[in-house]
C-alpha cells in the first residue's frame, strides 16, 4: 500500500488542492446511500404488511418498531467491530471493502427469501454487520486524504459527503415504496442491491490512488492501554468500573422485559459508562508509568465521549422518523398515490437544501452579527431543534386522538425542524469526531460516534417496553392522553434537557486538531 506522501513547501502550498481521489470516495457513498435507505424507508411498511401477518394485529404495530430499531441499533453497533479491525490489523481501504461484499450478499437476501423470516432476517443481519462496519471507516477515510496543508477543505467535503448521502436518501425514499408496491419486494429489495454492488465496484477503482495510512497495531501508550491501567490501579475507580460490570450482568437478566438486543446493548452501556468514569478518577496516578502525552490524549477522548453522550437523545428522535412517524401519516389524510413512507423523502431534500443554505447564506449572516458559529454551538443547537419538532408532532398526534381529520401536509414543520436539527448535529459531527480523534484512533473513534446512534436507539427500546405495562399504560390514559402522544411529549423533553447539558458541557470542551502533519 502507498504511504501519505510529505507536502513539499513552496508556493503551491499557500493554495490547498482538493485530492483527486475524493470523487471515487462521495460516488461509492450516494450509491451504498441509496441502497441503504431504498431498503430501509420499506422495512416497516413490508413488515407490518407481509413479513408479519402471523403477528396479531393489536401487536404487530410493536413488533414492526422492535425489529426495525432493533435493526438500526445493529448498524449503529457494528461501527466498533469495523472501527477496531481497520485501526488494529487491516487498515480502512480493505475492512471497507470486504465488508462491503457482505453488505451485497445482506442485499441479495432481502431480494430472495422475501417470504421466509429467518432468511430474511439474515439479510437484515448481514447488512446491519456491513452497513454498520464501514460506516465510522468511510468517513475517516476520507480525512485520512487531508493534511495539515489542505485540512481547510475538509469541512467543504464532510458537508458534501452528507450531501450526497441524502442525495441517494431522496430518490430511495421517494422510488422504493412504489417499487414494492407495484412490483413486489423483490424488486424493491433488489434494486437497493444492485446499487450497493456498484457502491463497491466504484470505491475498488479508486484503489491506487488513494493515501492509505497503514493500520496502528498493538499501542502500548494509546487509550485502551492507559484506561487499563487506570482500572487496574486499585481505588475508587476501580469500585466504580466493577458496579458498572455488576449493572450490566444484572440488565441481561432484563431480556425476557425488553428483548435480547435492548438488554445487551443496556449492558454496553453501563459497563463502558462506569469504567470510563472509573478511569477517568486515576488517569493522574498513571504519571510516569505512562508517558504525558498518552495520559493527557487518553482524558481528551473521554472528554469526547461524554459529548457523543450528550448527543444520544438527537438520534432516540431522529430514527422515529421512519417507524413512528410514519405510523403517524398512515392516520392523516392524503391523496390516493401518496404512500406513508413517501413522506421520509423530504428529509434529504430539504438537508440538500439547508446545507448550501447554511454554508452560504446563514453561518456568514450570524459571523457578520458577531455569533461564533463553532461546531459544538452547531450541535447544541440541533439537539433543540430536534426537541422542538417533536413538540409539533405531539400536538399533531393529540389532534388525531380527538377524532380531527389531519392533513399529511402539518408533517412539513416538524420535518423541517428535526432535519435542519440533523444538518446541525450529524453533518457537523462527521468532521468533528475525526479532528478530535488521535491519529493512531480516527477508526475507533468514528465508531464511538456512530455508536451514539445505538444508544440514540436503545432509548427508543426500553421506552417502548416500559409502556407495555398495564398499569404504565393505564396511568398515562387516565390523564386523558394517548400512549404514542405521551411517548412524543417525553422525546421532546428529553432532547431539550440534553441540548442544555450539551451547551453547559460544550463551555468547557479543548477543541483539538489531529491531522496529519
Amino acid at each position: 500500500m502507498a504511504s501519505p506522501s510529505t507536502p513539499h513547501p513552496g508556493p503551491a502550498a499557500a493554495s490547498p488542492k482538493m485530492p483527486p481521489q475524493i470523487p471515487f470516495i462521495i460516488g461509492n457513498e450516494g450509491c451504498e446511500r441509496f441502497s441503504f435507505y431504498g431498503m430501509r424507508s420499506i422495512l416497516t411498511v413490508f413488515l407490518m404488511s407481509s413479513l408479519l401477518l402471523s403477528v396479531p394485529e393489536p401487536l404487530r404495530q410493536g413488533e414492526a418498531k422492535e425489529v426495525f430499531h432493533t435493526f438500526v441499533i445493529g448498524v449503529y453497533f457494528f461501527p466498533l467491530l469495523g472501527g477496531w479491525l481497520a485501526d488494529r490489523f487491516f487498515g480502512k481501504y480493505r475492512t471497507i471493502l470486504w465488508l462491503s461484499l457482505l453488505y451485497c450478499v445482506g442485499h441479495a437476501c432481502l431480494a430472495v427469501f422475501e417470504n421466509n423470516l429467518h432468511g430474511f432476517y439474515t439479510g437484515l443481519f448481514l447488512i446491519a454487520l456491513g452497513s454498520g462496519g464501514i460506516k465510522p471507516l468511510v468517513s475517516s477515510f476520507i480525512g485520512d486524504q487531508f493534511d495539515k496543508g489542505n485540512c481547510s477543505l475538509a469541512r467543504k467535503v464532510f458537508d458534501a459527503f452528507y450531501w450526497i448521502v441524502n442525495f441517494g436518501s431522496f430518490f430511495a425514499s421517494l422510488l422504493s415504496p412504489v417499487l414494492l408496491k407495484h412490483y413486489g419486494a423483490s424488486v424493491a429489495f433488489g434494486i437497493p442491491g444492485f446499487l450497493m454492488a456498484l457502491a463497491t465496484l466504484i470505491f475498488w477503482s479508486g484503489r491506487h490512488r488513494y493515501v492509505h495510512l497503514p493500520p496502528a497495531g498493538r499501542q502500548p501508550h494509546g487509550f485502551l492501554a492507559v484506561v487499563r491501567s487506570a482500572l487496574g490501579h486499585g481505588g475508587a475507580g476501580q469500585w466504580l468500573a466493577l458496579a458498572g460490570l455488576v449493572g450490566a450482568i444484572a440488565s441481561l437478566f432484563l431480556i425476557p422485559s425488553i428483548g435480547f438486543v435492548a438488554a445487551v446493548c443496556l449492558a454496553l452501556v453501563l459497563a463502558m459508562g462506569f469504567g470510563g468514569a472509573g478511569a477517568w478518577l486515576q488517569l493522574e496516578q498513571l504519571r510516569g508509568q505512562h508517558p504525558d502525552t498518552a495520559i493527557d490524549g487518553a482524558r481528551a477522548v473521554l472528554r469526547l465521549l461524554v459529548l457523543f453522550a450528550l448527543v444520544t437523545p438527537f438520534w432516540s428522535l431522529f430514527d422515529q422518523k421512519a417507524s413512528t412517524w410514519v405510523l403517524q401519516a398512515d392516520q392523516m389524510s392524503k391523496p390516493e398515490w401518496f404512500q406513508s413512507s413517501m413522506m421520509q423523502a423530504l428529509n434529504p431534500a430539504l438537508v440538500m437544501l439547508l446545507i448550501p443554505f447554511n454554508n452560504l447564506v446563514l453561518y456568514p449572516l450570524m459571523e457578520r452579527l458577531g455569533l461564533r458559529v463553532t461546531a459544538l454551538r452547531r450541535m447544541g443547537a440541533g439537539i433543540a431543534c430536534a426537541g422542538l419538532a417533536w413538540i409539533v408532532v405531539g400536538g399533531l398526534q393529540l389532534w388525531l386522538d380527538d377524532g380531527h381529520t389531519v392533513s399529511i401536509v402539518w408533517q412539513v414543520l416538524p420535518y423541517a425542524l428535526l432535519t435542519l436539527g440533523e444538518v446541525l448535529v450529524s453533518a457537523t459531527g462527521l468532521e468533528f469526531a475525526y479532528s478530535q480523534a488521535p491519529l493512531a484512533m480516527k477508526g475507533v473513534i468514528t465508531s464511538f460516534w456512530n455508536l451514539s446512534v445505538t444508544i440514540g436507539n436503545l432509548w427508543v427500546l426500553l421506552a417502548n417496553a416500559s409502556v407495555k405495562s398495564p398499569s404504565v399504560t393505564a396511568s398515562i390514559q387516565s390523564a386523558g392522553t394517548s400512549v404514542t402522544a405521551f411517548q412524543m411529549f417525553f422525546f421532546a423533553g428529553f432532547a431539550l434537557l440534553a441540548a442544555l447539558l450539551f451547551a453547559l458541557y460544550a463551555r468547557g470542551y479543548r477543541l483539538q486538531d489531529n491531522y496529519r502533519s
